[in-house]
């Protein structure tokens, strides 16, 4: 084989060139092995483990921005632990966690917040159902801290509190500039002790202070009983199905329910979303496709404006059936994506007040300290594509509820459906 005077020199440096680089490269990992040692000894302590003070005070110089000298956090974290008046009860970690926490507060997004880890606890706990306080759903509205809703039967609810109400003041500390994390971890507390709300009502001057009671709450996911005349084969065997939220327990009740009234021949459904502040997405989207044959039950739009579509799944055993579903201002995130979803698809006569408006997605991260992120990643769109974040669901029949007015007993939505459904 004949080669070229060119080839013939590439062959005769081919070795020097392989040495060099294996040099260069044995070179580069024996110095990122190096700075990993030298990083690991600034920021653990004697017994191998990081240690946050030394971990926030390393090479705080290599911090830069375009826009924001880092310096400057590092001085007011530097003047806390100097000359903060009880700086000896400071701890590293409360002002970490509080940092981090003002961090995801300059979004000004009301759902989105960070959790130290007591707090993701206590998040985790209310998603199970099971937590101590007195069983309200607290959420921002113009800046403002008002009652998303109280769930049945709960303190909140049996002391006089209402969908919509603005929370002043909890135990006297007013509430202007409080996060909603930080007003349910302050309304939260021992059950058995009290807990005073300055509330301030639609349609009132004056202020209210509710005095609470705290309990052990433990949510039902999911309530059923028959309306009209269960006994009846005709339009009069309505099946009445209340959810109160969207945990983890609820597509299993749901359906446990569903083959009941299937079974004993519903003719009719009446499906309560009143006061359900929300939850899990994907409870809200087996829920509705049990109507909807065919076609979105929501989508999310994230800030790249890609579109997420969820589309119906399941058996849809409840194709068909005549249903009216009730809402109120106290109907929330999930909640909102039934109705909505049910309400493009003709599948149901939405009856109530317009919901409240909650239609973000927020995706939860958990950390492994126990802290966690709750933030906002997308926005929900019915199926007609409608931004339920921006204008909730109105109702089909506006039934407004009188709390003064009516009976004891008397539930002017359930009546209303009644008559529709009959």
């Amino acid at each position: 084989m004949n080669l070229s005077p060119s080839k013939i020199r590439a062959h005769k440096y081919a070795g020097i060139y392989i040495a060099v680089i294996l040099f260069i490269i044995s070179f580069g990992l024996g110095v990122l092995a190096g700075q990993a040692w030298y990083v690991r000894g600034q920021i653990t302590g004697d017994s191998g483990n990081v240690e946050i003070s030394k971990l926030l005070n390393f090479k705080r110089n290599a911090n830069r921005s375009d826009s924001v000298d880092f310096n400057e956090f590092w001085n007011v974290w530097d003047k806390i632990r100097e000359k903060y008046v009880k700086s000896g009860t400071v701890k590293d970690t409360d002002l970490f966690y509080g940092a981090v926490q003002g961090l995801v507060y300059a979004l000004g997004d009301p759902y989105s917040v960070y959790l130290p880890p007591k707090s993701a606890d206590e998040f985790a706990k209310s998603l199970s159902g099971e937590f101590e306080g007195i069983g309200a759903e607290i959420g921002l509205k113009l800046g403002q801290l008002v009652v998303v809703s109280p769930l049945p039967d709960s303190p909140a609810q049996k002391a006089g509190l209402r969908p919509g109400d603005q929370i002043l003041a909890i135990d006297k500390v007013d509430t202007t500039g409080m996060d909603s994390t930080a007003a349910v971890m302050k309304i939260r507390g021992q059950a058995g002790t009290p807990v005073v709300l300055m509330i301030a009502r639609a349609g009132s001057t004056k202020t209210i202070d509710i005095t609470i009671i705290r309990a052990k709450i433990n949510v039902p996911s999911v309530m059923f009983e028959w309306k009209g005349d269960p006994a009846s084969d005709g339009a009069g065997k309505v099946a009445y199905v209340r959810v109160m939220q969207f945990n983890e327990n609820t597509t299993g009740d749901f359906d446990r329910y569903v083959r009941q009234l299937k079974k004993d021949g519903a003719k009719a459904m009446i499906l309560d979303l009143r006061n359900n502040p929300g939850g899990y997405l994907d409870s809200a989207v087996t829920m509705a496709s049990e109507w909807i044959k065919d076609g979105k039950i929501v989508s999310e739009r994230f800030s790249s404006t890609t579109i997420n579509t969820h589309e119906t799944e399941g058996e849809h055993r409840l194709f068909g059936l005549k249903t009216a579903v009730l809402i109120n201002g106290g109907s929330a995130s999930a909640s909102e994506i039934v109705a909505g979803a049910l309400q493009d698809h003709k599948s149901a006569t939405i009856i109530g007040e317009k919901s409240f408006g909650k239609g973000s997605v927020q995706e939860f991260e958990t950390f492994d300290d126990g802290s966690a992120l709750k933030l906002t990643v997308a926005e929900w769109l019915t199926p007609n594509g409608k931004n339920i974040n921006e204008s909730g669901i109105t109702p089909d029949i506006e039934v407004i509820e009188d709390f003064e007015k009516e009976k004891v007993g008397e539930d002017v939505m359930i009546d209303r459906a009644l008559q529709i459904l009959n």
